[in-house]
């Protein structure tokens, strides 16, 4: 049987995709530098492509781009700062109130763990006080991490700021980089390599803007429904689970914990209110706002974002769970415009049918198969 030159040059892509992937996941594994210039290329590009977009929209007001990107940026700055001092008061009253009460908290806590597991207050208690005597006593156990974040937390100011400043650099003179892209690309194919960069640049900032209104509905969400039923410190928790919304799913879950178990030392019923609470507002901000606002730009499936926020952590740590999202985008557009768009033009079609559980044939395997269609 001999193979047609299509099958064979099919045959040699996937090759060279699949010899590709495996050396990017070579590269990522044994040079972590690499990762970490990969992260921060792509920090970059998401600020970049926002102020960017701003910028023009002034330029078009006869605005110049060096004036008009660092009045956009500050503008965004002052946007951040606002919300901050809105919240500040609020949330640090509120915080210490919490701490405050954390002893009485954990009391309660050990006794409804106590009545759960059948086991004596006293068991549950000493188990808990031998956990934090393990603390106490041994202070250079938290003198470790303290450090650590400590040079996390000044390596991330740099960061930051280098970040935000080759942003703005990038803001201003966005065209020479952009064409030295796709000067990079055969003449025939640059028209494509410009369709991919604006798909990508759409998709960037429809994850801002869906991230952004996401957030804030989530949080007017979440503080309303505390705020009805009763529960202590909404503000606290609001605050904590809109900024959870940066990591899909994962956040999420992790976000409900506190209230769920502050609810708890309350009542049983006043934990399932919280629950209920918790999941309307996800559900609000994640079958309305998330729709209309992001739209086609991020067409993500659920899994492909759990999978994707998976690997992105092992991959680059804590940061990577914040820009899940955009690299799943990154990957998803490049794989659609660098292979599937070309294997289906090679062959003439615009993609399988959609397929249903009813489409499905049942019976003979011999009908099945004359109902299919042929494959060209």
């Amino acid at each position: 049987m001999t193979t047609g030159p299509d099958e064979r040059l099919s045959a040699a892509t996937l090759y060279r995709a699949i010899l590709l992937a495996f050396g990017l996941v070579v590269i990522v594994l044994v040079f972590p530098q690499v990762a970490t210039l990969l992260l921060l290329v792509l920090l970059t590009v998401i600020v970049s492509v926002p102020l960017a977009a701003a910028t023009t929209r002034l330029q078009r007001l006869h605005v110049p781009r060096v004036v008009g990107a660092p009045l956009c940026l500050l503008a965004g700055i002052g946007v951040l700062v606002a919300i901050v001092a809105l919240l500040v008061p609020t949330f640090r009253s509120e915080g210490n109130q919490l701490v405050r009460s954390l002893p009485s908290i954990a009391h309660e806590l050990r006794r409804e763990l106590a009545q759960v597991t059948h086991r004596p207050s006293s068991t549950v208690g000493s188990n808990f006080q031998h956990f934090l005597d393990g603390y106490t006593s041994h202070p250079q156990k938290l003198l470790g991490p303290a450090t650590a974040v400590g040079a996390g937390v000044a390596g991330g100011i740099t960061t930051l700021l280098a970040v935000v400043l080759t942003a703005l650099y990038t803001a201003i003179r966005p065209d020479p980089l952009v064409n030295g892209l796709v000067r990079l690309v055969a003449p025939p194919k640059r028209s494509h390599a410009q369709r991919i960069l604006r798909r990508l640049a759409r998709g960037y900032l429809g994850w801002l803007r869906g991230l952004g209104l996401g957030m804030l509905v989530l949080w007017v969400a979440t503080y309303l429904g505390l705020l009805l039923i009763g529960l202590p410190y909404a503000v606290v928790f609001a605050t904590l689970t809109a900024i959870a919304m940066v990591v899909p799913y994962f956040g999420a879950l992790v976000s409900a914990i506190p209230p769920i178990l502050l609810a708890l030392t309350i009542s049983p019923s006043k934990a399932l209110l919280v629950v209920a609470v918790y999941v309307l507002a996800h559900l609000i901000e994640g079958h309305i706002v998330e729709p209309l606002v992001m739209g086609h730009a991020v067409d993500l499936h659920p899994a492909a974002v759990v999978v994707g926020v998976l690997i992105s952590e092992r991959l680059f740590g804590f940061i990577g769970l914040v820009v899940a999202v955009p690299l799943i985008v990154t990957c998803k557009i490049l794989v659609e415009e660098l292979w599937v768009r070309p294997v289906e033009s090679r062959y003439g079609g615009a993609g399988p049918p959609a397929v249903s559980a009813r489409s499905v044939p049942h019976g003979d395997p011999a009908d099945a198969t004359r109902r299919a269609p042929a494959i060209r």
